[in-house]
Protein backbone atom coordinates (compact mmCIF):
# COMPACT_ATOMS: atom_id res chain seq x y z
CA UNK A 1 0.00 0.00 0.00
CA UNK A 2 2.65 2.04 0.71
CA UNK A 3 4.52 1.41 -2.04
CA UNK A 4 2.02 2.27 -4.50
CA UNK A 5 1.07 5.60 -2.31
CA UNK A 6 4.89 6.53 -3.43
CA UNK A 7 4.54 5.88 -6.87
CA UNK A 8 1.44 7.80 -6.98
CA UNK A 9 3.71 10.53 -5.71
CA UNK A 10 6.16 9.90 -7.97
CA UNK A 11 3.86 10.19 -10.83
CA UNK A 12 2.59 13.60 -9.69
CA UNK A 13 5.73 15.22 -8.99
CA UNK A 14 7.36 13.96 -12.46
CA UNK A 15 4.07 15.53 -14.38
CA UNK A 16 4.77 18.86 -12.24
CA UNK A 17 7.84 19.23 -13.11
CA UNK A 18 7.36 18.47 -16.80
CA UNK A 19 4.60 20.88 -16.98
CA UNK A 20 7.03 23.91 -15.24
CA UNK A 21 10.05 22.81 -17.80
CA UNK A 22 7.71 23.53 -20.27
CA UNK A 23 6.09 26.29 -19.39
CA UNK A 24 9.34 28.16 -18.67
CA UNK A 25 10.18 27.11 -22.10
CA UNK A 26 7.50 28.40 -23.80
CA UNK A 27 7.32 31.98 -21.91
CA UNK A 28 11.25 32.51 -22.10
CA UNK A 29 11.05 32.56 -26.01
CA UNK A 30 9.05 35.87 -25.51
CA UNK A 31 11.23 37.38 -22.90
CA UNK A 32 13.80 39.23 -23.82
CA UNK A 33 16.55 41.92 -22.41
CA UNK A 34 16.47 40.40 -18.70
CA UNK A 35 20.57 41.16 -17.28
CA UNK A 36 22.81 38.18 -17.39
CA UNK A 37 22.33 37.77 -13.43
CA UNK A 38 18.95 37.71 -13.19
CA UNK A 39 18.55 34.48 -16.13
CA UNK A 40 18.02 32.04 -12.94
CA UNK A 41 15.24 33.79 -10.88
CA UNK A 42 13.14 34.50 -13.76
CA UNK A 43 13.47 31.11 -14.45
CA UNK A 44 12.25 30.00 -11.07
CA UNK A 45 10.20 32.37 -10.89
CA UNK A 46 7.93 30.86 -14.03
CA UNK A 47 8.65 27.31 -12.25
CA UNK A 48 6.97 28.56 -8.67
CA UNK A 49 4.11 30.31 -10.85
CA UNK A 50 3.22 27.19 -12.45
CA UNK A 51 3.31 25.47 -9.53
CA UNK A 52 1.05 27.86 -7.13
CA UNK A 53 -1.50 27.86 -10.56
CA UNK A 54 -2.78 24.51 -9.11
CA UNK A 55 -4.27 22.95 -6.40
CA UNK A 56 -1.20 21.02 -4.85
CA UNK A 57 -2.87 20.17 -1.16
CA UNK A 58 -3.35 16.87 -1.46
CA UNK A 59 0.10 16.08 -2.63
CA UNK A 60 1.83 18.18 -0.05
CA UNK A 61 -0.22 16.29 2.73
CA UNK A 62 0.96 12.99 1.04
CA UNK A 63 4.70 14.04 0.71
CA UNK A 64 4.06 15.45 4.44
CA UNK A 65 2.86 11.69 5.35
CA UNK A 66 5.33 9.74 4.07
CA UNK A 67 8.35 12.31 5.64
CA UNK A 68 9.66 14.08 2.68
CA UNK A 69 9.52 17.73 1.86
CA UNK A 70 5.71 19.04 1.58
CA UNK A 71 7.71 22.20 -0.94
CA UNK A 72 6.94 24.76 1.46
CA UNK A 73 9.50 26.78 1.86
CA UNK A 74 10.93 26.38 -0.71
CA UNK A 75 10.08 29.63 -3.13
CA UNK A 76 13.56 30.31 -4.17
CA UNK A 77 14.45 26.60 -5.76
CA UNK A 78 11.69 25.09 -6.35
CA UNK A 79 12.38 23.23 -9.13
CA UNK A 80 15.76 21.92 -7.33
CA UNK A 81 13.54 20.95 -4.24
CA UNK A 82 11.16 19.06 -6.32
CA UNK A 83 13.86 17.03 -8.14
CA UNK A 84 15.70 16.36 -4.66
CA UNK A 85 12.26 14.99 -3.64
CA UNK A 86 12.49 12.59 -6.87
CA UNK A 87 15.82 11.47 -6.14
CA UNK A 88 14.96 10.36 -3.05
CA UNK A 89 11.91 8.18 -4.77
CA UNK A 90 14.60 6.58 -6.94
CA UNK A 91 14.30 8.98 -9.64
CA UNK A 92 18.04 9.31 -11.41
CA UNK A 93 19.02 12.59 -13.18
CA UNK A 94 22.29 13.60 -15.03
CA UNK A 95 24.32 16.52 -13.23
CA UNK A 96 23.16 18.11 -16.47
CA UNK A 97 19.83 17.86 -16.01
CA UNK A 98 19.73 18.92 -12.30
CA UNK A 99 18.89 22.41 -11.86
CA UNK A 100 21.37 25.07 -11.19
CA UNK A 101 18.90 26.93 -8.72
CA UNK A 102 19.52 25.10 -4.96
CA UNK A 103 18.39 26.30 -1.80
CA UNK A 104 22.21 28.12 -1.18
CA UNK A 105 21.80 29.72 -4.39
CA UNK A 106 18.81 31.36 -4.25
CA UNK A 107 19.26 32.54 -0.89
CA UNK A 108 22.89 33.84 -1.73
CA UNK A 109 21.20 35.69 -4.71
CA UNK A 110 18.54 37.16 -2.21
CA UNK A 111 21.10 37.78 0.14
CA UNK A 112 23.70 39.61 -2.31
CA UNK A 113 20.85 41.68 -4.13
CA UNK A 114 19.84 42.54 -0.28
CA UNK A 115 23.55 44.45 -0.11
CA UNK A 116 23.08 46.13 -3.38
CA UNK A 117 19.98 47.62 -2.43
CA UNK A 118 20.59 48.05 0.98
CA UNK A 119 24.10 48.17 2.49
CA UNK A 120 25.67 45.57 4.81
CA UNK A 121 23.90 44.71 8.48
CA UNK A 122 25.23 45.46 11.58
CA UNK A 123 23.54 42.25 12.90
CA UNK A 124 23.14 39.36 11.19
CA UNK A 125 19.47 37.22 11.47
CA UNK A 126 17.13 39.90 11.19
CA UNK A 127 16.13 42.86 8.30
CA UNK A 128 17.66 45.42 7.32
CA UNK A 129 15.71 48.74 8.92
CA UNK A 130 14.91 51.78 7.04
CA UNK A 131 13.25 54.54 9.38
CA UNK A 132 11.08 57.87 7.62
CA UNK A 133 12.91 61.42 8.31
CA UNK A 134 10.59 63.95 9.30
CA UNK A 135 11.01 67.74 8.87
CA UNK A 136 12.75 68.52 11.96
CA UNK A 137 15.36 65.45 11.58
CA UNK A 138 16.62 68.74 9.40
CA UNK A 139 17.89 70.13 12.23
CA UNK A 140 18.71 67.24 14.70
CA UNK A 141 21.75 66.14 14.41
CA UNK A 142 21.79 63.95 17.55
CA UNK A 143 18.96 62.21 16.57
CA UNK A 144 20.06 60.74 13.17
CA UNK A 145 23.49 60.21 15.13
CA UNK A 146 21.36 58.32 17.76
CA UNK A 147 19.43 56.28 15.10
CA UNK A 148 22.61 55.18 13.01
CA UNK A 149 24.17 53.77 16.52
CA UNK A 150 20.79 51.90 17.42
CA UNK A 151 20.05 49.72 14.05
CA UNK A 152 19.39 52.26 11.09
CA UNK A 153 20.32 50.64 7.90
CA UNK A 154 17.92 52.85 5.55
CA UNK A 155 17.25 56.60 5.92
CA UNK A 156 13.54 57.56 3.88
CA UNK A 157 12.79 61.21 2.68
CA UNK A 158 9.30 61.06 1.41
CA UNK A 159 9.16 63.79 -1.42
CA UNK A 160 5.71 64.17 -1.02
CA UNK A 161 6.92 66.50 1.76
CA UNK A 162 9.46 69.38 2.18
CA UNK A 163 11.39 71.00 -0.67
CA UNK A 164 14.90 70.26 -1.76
CA UNK A 165 16.40 72.37 0.75
CA UNK A 166 15.19 70.98 3.74
CA UNK A 167 16.07 66.87 2.14
CA UNK A 168 19.41 68.62 1.72
CA UNK A 169 20.03 69.83 5.26
CA UNK A 170 18.83 66.25 5.89
CA UNK A 171 21.57 64.55 4.34
CA UNK A 172 24.00 66.78 5.19
CA UNK A 173 23.02 65.88 8.99
CA UNK A 174 23.15 62.01 8.29
CA UNK A 175 26.36 62.37 6.19
CA UNK A 176 28.06 64.30 9.25
CA UNK A 177 26.51 61.59 11.69
CA UNK A 178 27.74 58.91 9.55
CA UNK A 179 31.57 60.02 8.82
CA UNK A 180 31.94 60.50 13.31
CA UNK A 181 30.22 56.87 13.91
CA UNK A 182 31.82 55.41 10.71
CA UNK A 183 28.56 53.34 10.35
CA UNK A 184 26.70 53.29 6.99
CA UNK A 185 23.29 54.34 5.66
CA UNK A 186 21.83 53.80 2.24
CA UNK A 187 19.46 56.94 0.81
CA UNK A 188 16.04 56.16 -0.02
CA UNK A 189 13.44 58.67 -1.80
CA UNK A 190 10.10 58.32 -2.72
CA UNK A 191 8.74 60.17 -5.77
CA UNK A 192 5.23 61.48 -4.69
CA UNK A 193 3.11 60.24 -7.37
CA UNK A 194 -0.40 61.63 -8.10
CA UNK A 195 -1.71 63.26 -4.81
CA UNK A 196 -6.04 62.27 -5.11
CA UNK A 197 -6.90 63.72 -2.11
CA UNK A 198 -10.47 65.55 -1.29
CA UNK A 199 -10.41 68.80 -2.17
CA UNK A 200 -14.02 70.73 -0.88
CA UNK A 201 -15.25 72.74 -3.36
CA UNK A 202 -18.49 73.64 -2.27
CA UNK A 203 -20.23 73.53 0.71
CA UNK A 204 -17.39 73.60 3.64
CA UNK A 205 -14.53 74.80 1.43
CA UNK A 206 -13.54 77.54 3.73
CA UNK A 207 -13.39 75.82 6.99
CA UNK A 208 -11.69 72.52 5.17
CA UNK A 209 -14.17 70.70 6.05
CA UNK A 210 -17.75 69.23 6.13
CA UNK A 211 -19.82 67.06 8.09
CA UNK A 212 -21.72 64.28 6.86
CA UNK A 213 -24.23 61.23 8.30
CA UNK A 214 -24.45 57.61 6.25
CA UNK A 215 -26.96 57.64 3.63
CA UNK A 216 -26.16 61.10 2.63
CA UNK A 217 -25.46 61.72 -1.08
CA UNK A 218 -22.36 63.68 -1.95
CA UNK A 219 -20.37 64.55 -5.45
CA UNK A 220 -17.11 63.96 -7.26
CA UNK A 221 -17.16 66.54 -9.91
CA UNK A 222 -14.46 68.86 -11.25
CA UNK A 223 -15.84 72.07 -10.44
CA UNK A 224 -18.88 73.21 -8.54
CA UNK A 225 -20.95 74.60 -11.44
CA UNK A 226 -24.69 73.75 -11.45
CA UNK A 227 -24.80 72.26 -7.79
CA UNK A 228 -26.93 73.75 -5.06
CA UNK A 229 -24.71 75.95 -2.12
CA UNK A 230 -25.71 73.38 0.01
CA UNK A 231 -24.49 70.22 -2.49
CA UNK A 232 -21.06 68.59 -0.75
CA UNK A 233 -18.94 68.64 -3.65
CA UNK A 234 -15.54 67.19 -3.51
CA UNK A 235 -12.50 67.57 -6.12
CA UNK A 236 -10.31 64.68 -6.38
CA UNK A 237 -7.76 67.21 -7.39
CA UNK A 238 -6.31 64.94 -10.26
CA UNK A 239 -7.62 65.93 -13.64
CA UNK A 240 -9.95 63.29 -15.12
CA UNK A 241 -10.73 60.76 -12.41
CA UNK A 242 -14.31 61.50 -12.10
CA UNK A 243 -14.90 60.46 -15.63
CA UNK A 244 -13.42 57.15 -15.03
CA UNK A 245 -15.12 55.94 -12.52
CA UNK A 246 -18.46 53.94 -13.13
CA UNK A 247 -22.12 53.57 -11.54
CA UNK A 248 -21.61 50.87 -8.73
CA UNK A 249 -17.92 51.35 -7.69
CA UNK A 250 -16.97 52.20 -4.10
CA UNK A 251 -15.04 55.04 -2.76
CA UNK A 252 -13.19 55.13 0.03
CA UNK A 253 -12.20 58.55 1.56
CA UNK A 254 -9.74 59.15 4.33
CA UNK A 255 -7.71 55.80 4.37
CA UNK A 256 -11.08 53.84 4.29
CA UNK A 257 -12.77 55.56 7.16
CA UNK A 258 -15.55 56.56 5.10
CA UNK A 259 -17.06 54.27 2.16
CA UNK A 260 -19.45 55.45 -0.69
CA UNK A 261 -21.06 53.74 -3.85
CA UNK A 262 -20.98 55.68 -7.07
CA UNK A 263 -25.14 55.62 -7.37
CA UNK A 264 -24.87 57.92 -10.76
CA UNK A 265 -23.42 59.31 -13.14
CA UNK A 266 -24.19 62.59 -14.56
CA UNK A 267 -22.52 65.35 -16.88
CA UNK A 268 -21.99 67.31 -13.71
CA UNK A 269 -20.00 64.66 -12.09
CA UNK A 270 -21.07 61.40 -10.06
CA UNK A 271 -23.04 60.79 -6.92
CA UNK A 272 -21.52 59.34 -4.18
CA UNK A 273 -23.84 57.32 -1.52
CA UNK A 274 -22.20 57.45 2.40
CA UNK A 275 -22.68 53.79 3.26
CA UNK A 276 -20.28 53.57 6.24
CA UNK A 277 -18.63 56.23 8.40
CA UNK A 278 -15.78 54.25 10.34
CA UNK A 279 -14.42 57.73 12.49
CA UNK A 280 -15.35 59.50 15.49
CA UNK A 281 -16.63 63.05 13.60
CA UNK A 282 -18.66 62.27 11.04
CA UNK A 283 -16.30 64.79 8.53
CA UNK A 284 -15.34 64.74 5.22
CA UNK A 285 -12.03 67.39 5.58
CA UNK A 286 -9.76 68.47 2.73
CA UNK A 287 -6.58 66.62 1.65
CA UNK A 288 -7.55 63.28 2.86
CA UNK A 289 -6.88 60.32 0.48
CA UNK A 290 -9.24 58.98 -1.98
CA UNK A 291 -9.24 55.19 -3.24
CA UNK A 292 -11.20 53.95 -6.04
CA UNK A 293 -10.73 50.25 -5.20
CA UNK A 294 -12.93 48.90 -8.47
CA UNK A 295 -12.11 51.76 -10.90
CA UNK A 296 -9.39 51.38 -13.76
CA UNK A 297 -7.68 54.95 -13.23
CA UNK A 298 -5.76 54.93 -16.05
CA UNK A 299 -2.96 57.74 -14.42
CA UNK A 300 0.52 58.07 -14.93
CA UNK A 301 2.11 57.88 -11.75
CA UNK A 302 4.93 59.63 -12.44
CA UNK A 303 3.94 63.49 -11.96
CA UNK A 304 5.24 66.94 -13.22
CA UNK A 305 6.52 67.39 -9.87
CA UNK A 306 8.11 63.69 -9.79
CA UNK A 307 10.17 64.94 -12.86
CA UNK A 308 11.29 67.96 -11.08
CA UNK A 309 12.72 65.96 -8.38
CA UNK A 310 14.48 63.19 -10.23
CA UNK A 311 17.14 64.98 -10.85
CA UNK A 312 18.08 65.69 -7.25
CA UNK A 313 16.75 61.78 -6.31
CA UNK A 314 19.51 61.20 -8.89
CA UNK A 315 22.28 62.64 -7.58
CA UNK A 316 21.64 61.69 -3.78
CA UNK A 317 19.58 58.58 -3.63
CA UNK A 318 20.22 54.87 -3.79
CA UNK A 319 17.02 53.76 -3.86
CA UNK A 320 13.78 55.50 -5.17
CA UNK A 321 10.42 54.57 -4.29
CA UNK A 322 7.78 53.89 -6.57
CA UNK A 323 4.47 54.74 -6.04
CA UNK A 324 1.29 53.79 -6.92
CA UNK A 325 3.07 51.60 -9.84
CA UNK A 326 0.40 49.59 -11.58
CA UNK A 327 1.64 47.61 -14.57
CA UNK A 328 5.29 47.14 -16.55
CA UNK A 329 4.87 50.19 -18.65
CA UNK A 330 4.65 52.09 -15.80
CA UNK A 331 8.15 50.50 -14.45
CA UNK A 332 9.83 50.78 -17.75
CA UNK A 333 9.03 54.60 -17.76
CA UNK A 334 10.56 55.42 -14.72
CA UNK A 335 13.67 53.32 -15.66
CA UNK A 336 13.61 55.52 -19.20
CA UNK A 337 13.61 58.84 -17.30
CA UNK A 338 16.16 57.93 -14.46
CA UNK A 339 18.54 56.71 -17.11
CA UNK A 340 18.15 59.97 -19.02
CA UNK A 341 19.66 61.49 -15.94
CA UNK A 342 22.22 59.46 -14.63
CA UNK A 343 24.62 56.90 -15.84
CA UNK A 344 24.00 55.17 -12.37
CA UNK A 345 20.44 56.02 -11.43
CA UNK A 346 19.41 54.73 -7.80
CA UNK A 347 17.97 51.33 -8.05
CA UNK A 348 14.35 51.38 -8.01
CA UNK A 349 11.74 49.87 -5.35
CA UNK A 350 8.00 49.06 -6.79
CA UNK A 351 5.68 50.36 -3.74
CA UNK A 352 2.75 47.33 -4.10
CA UNK A 353 -0.28 48.92 -3.03
CA UNK A 354 -2.80 48.55 -5.71
CA UNK A 355 -4.80 45.83 -7.10
CA UNK A 356 -3.72 46.43 -10.65
CA UNK A 357 -0.17 46.18 -9.09
CA UNK A 358 -0.69 43.01 -7.15
CA UNK A 359 -2.22 41.47 -10.18
CA UNK A 360 0.22 42.60 -12.18
CA UNK A 361 3.21 41.37 -9.93
CA UNK A 362 5.00 38.57 -11.91
CA UNK A 363 4.85 40.78 -14.97
CA UNK A 364 6.52 43.87 -12.91
CA UNK A 365 8.95 41.36 -11.44
CA UNK A 366 10.00 40.56 -15.28
CA UNK A 367 10.44 43.79 -15.98
CA UNK A 368 12.75 44.55 -13.12
CA UNK A 369 14.90 41.42 -13.54
CA UNK A 370 16.15 44.13 -16.70
CA UNK A 371 18.19 45.39 -14.33
CA UNK A 372 20.78 44.25 -11.84
CA UNK A 373 18.85 44.23 -8.87
CA UNK A 374 15.67 46.40 -7.85
CA UNK A 375 12.78 45.51 -4.66
CA UNK A 376 9.38 45.59 -3.67
CA UNK A 377 8.19 47.32 -1.08
CA UNK A 378 4.44 46.34 0.72
CA UNK A 379 3.19 49.38 1.02
CA UNK A 380 0.45 48.26 3.15
CA UNK A 381 -1.42 51.50 4.16
CA UNK A 382 -2.94 52.15 0.50
CA UNK A 383 -3.25 48.20 -0.32
CA UNK A 384 -5.40 47.47 2.68
CA UNK A 385 -7.72 50.23 1.66
CA UNK A 386 -8.00 48.92 -1.97
CA UNK A 387 -8.15 45.44 -1.61
CA UNK A 388 -10.15 45.45 2.07
CA UNK A 389 -8.22 44.88 5.31
CA UNK A 390 -9.76 41.82 5.85
CA UNK A 391 -7.79 40.14 2.48
CA UNK A 392 -4.07 42.18 3.75
CA UNK A 393 -2.69 39.14 5.37
CA UNK A 394 -3.44 36.61 2.77
CA UNK A 395 -1.88 39.29 0.12
CA UNK A 396 1.07 40.12 1.84
CA UNK A 397 2.28 36.48 2.42
CA UNK A 398 1.64 35.74 -1.54
CA UNK A 399 3.67 38.81 -2.42
CA UNK A 400 6.37 37.84 -0.01
CA UNK A 401 6.39 34.41 -1.46
CA UNK A 402 6.22 35.21 -4.94
CA UNK A 403 9.27 37.76 -4.75
CA UNK A 404 11.37 35.38 -2.87
CA UNK A 405 10.95 32.86 -6.13
CA UNK A 406 12.08 36.02 -8.05
CA UNK A 407 14.61 36.74 -5.78
CA UNK A 408 13.63 40.04 -4.60
CA UNK A 409 14.30 41.49 -1.57
CA UNK A 410 11.10 43.20 0.28
CA UNK A 411 10.33 46.20 2.35
CA UNK A 412 8.07 45.57 5.02
CA UNK A 413 6.16 48.93 5.43
CA UNK A 414 3.32 51.07 6.73
CA UNK A 415 2.17 51.17 10.50
CA UNK A 416 5.27 49.17 12.13
CA UNK A 417 4.59 49.51 16.04
CA UNK A 418 2.54 52.60 15.14
CA UNK A 419 1.35 53.04 18.12
CA UNK A 420 4.31 52.69 19.95
CA UNK A 421 6.07 54.97 17.98
CA UNK A 422 3.39 58.14 18.74
CA UNK A 423 2.72 56.84 22.37
CA UNK A 424 5.20 55.01 23.68
CA UNK A 425 3.46 52.17 24.64
CA UNK A 426 2.92 49.47 22.10
CA UNK A 427 0.12 46.98 21.65
CA UNK A 428 -0.25 43.42 21.46
CA UNK A 429 -1.29 43.13 18.05
CA UNK A 430 0.89 44.88 16.56
CA UNK A 431 3.77 43.38 18.52
CA UNK A 432 2.55 40.34 16.84
CA UNK A 433 2.33 41.88 13.52
CA UNK A 434 6.32 42.93 14.00
CA UNK A 435 6.92 39.35 13.94
CA UNK A 436 5.65 39.03 11.10
CA UNK A 437 7.92 41.33 9.17
CA UNK A 438 10.98 38.74 9.61
CA UNK A 439 9.98 37.48 6.33
CA UNK A 440 11.04 40.51 4.33
CA UNK A 441 14.33 41.63 3.77
CA UNK A 442 14.11 45.47 5.46
CA UNK A 443 11.24 47.19 7.37
CA UNK A 444 10.45 49.94 7.21
CA UNK A 445 9.47 52.40 10.56
CA UNK A 446 7.31 55.81 9.59
CA UNK A 447 8.42 58.90 11.50
CA UNK A 448 7.02 59.22 15.65
CA UNK A 449 8.16 60.81 18.75
CA UNK A 450 9.49 57.68 20.11
CA UNK A 451 11.52 56.20 16.96
CA UNK A 452 14.44 54.96 18.94
CA UNK A 453 12.43 53.08 21.46
CA UNK A 454 10.98 51.28 17.95
CA UNK A 455 14.34 50.68 16.64
CA UNK A 456 15.10 48.76 19.65
CA UNK A 457 11.87 46.93 20.31
CA UNK A 458 11.75 45.77 16.68
CA UNK A 459 15.62 44.48 16.86
CA UNK A 460 14.31 42.57 20.05
CA UNK A 461 11.52 41.06 18.40
CA UNK A 462 12.84 39.64 15.10
CA UNK A 463 16.04 38.71 16.80
CA UNK A 464 13.72 36.53 19.17
CA UNK A 465 11.65 35.39 16.09
CA UNK A 466 14.17 35.15 13.43
CA UNK A 467 15.11 31.42 14.82
CA UNK A 468 11.50 30.21 14.02
CA UNK A 469 9.97 31.70 10.79
CA UNK A 470 11.45 29.42 8.59
CA UNK A 471 9.76 26.57 10.06
CA UNK A 472 6.61 27.31 9.61
CA UNK A 473 4.36 25.31 7.34
CA UNK A 474 2.76 26.26 4.56
CA UNK A 475 -0.04 24.62 2.12
CA UNK A 476 -0.29 25.55 -1.74
CA UNK A 477 -3.89 26.78 -2.95
CA UNK A 478 -3.95 28.05 -6.33
CA UNK A 479 -2.74 31.66 -6.18
CA UNK A 480 -4.93 33.63 -8.30
CA UNK A 481 -1.72 35.82 -9.33
CA UNK A 482 -0.19 32.66 -10.91
CA UNK A 483 -3.10 31.58 -12.44
CA UNK A 484 -3.80 34.83 -14.27
CA UNK A 485 0.35 34.86 -15.53
CA UNK A 486 0.07 31.19 -16.71
CA UNK A 487 -3.48 31.46 -18.04
CA UNK A 488 -2.35 34.69 -19.96
CA UNK A 489 -1.57 33.05 -23.95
Amino acid sequence: MKTDSLQKVRKHLRELEKTMLLESEKRLLKIKDIHPQQQHALRNLIHYLTLRSEDIRELQDSLHTHGLSSLASSESHIHRQIQSILQWLKQDYSAAELDECTYEFGSSQIEQRSKILFGEKNENGTPFIMVTFDVSFAQDYALIKALLQNGMNVARINCAHDNEEIWAAMLHQLEKACHETGLNCKIYMDIAGPKIRTLLINKGHKKGKVKIKEGELIWLADHAKHFAKDDIVINPNVPGIVSMIKKGERVFIDDGMIEGVVETIKQEGAAVRIVRISSGKPQIKSQKGINFPDSEISVSPITDFDKACLPFICKYADLVGYSFIRNADDLKNLHDALNELSAQPPNIIMKIETPESVKNLPDLLIEGMRQKAFGVMIARGDLAVEIGFERTGEIQDEILWICEAAHVPVVWATQVLETLNKTGIATRSEITDAAHAVMAECVMINKGEHTIKVIETLRNVLHRIGGHHIKKRFTFRPLGIAQKFINEK
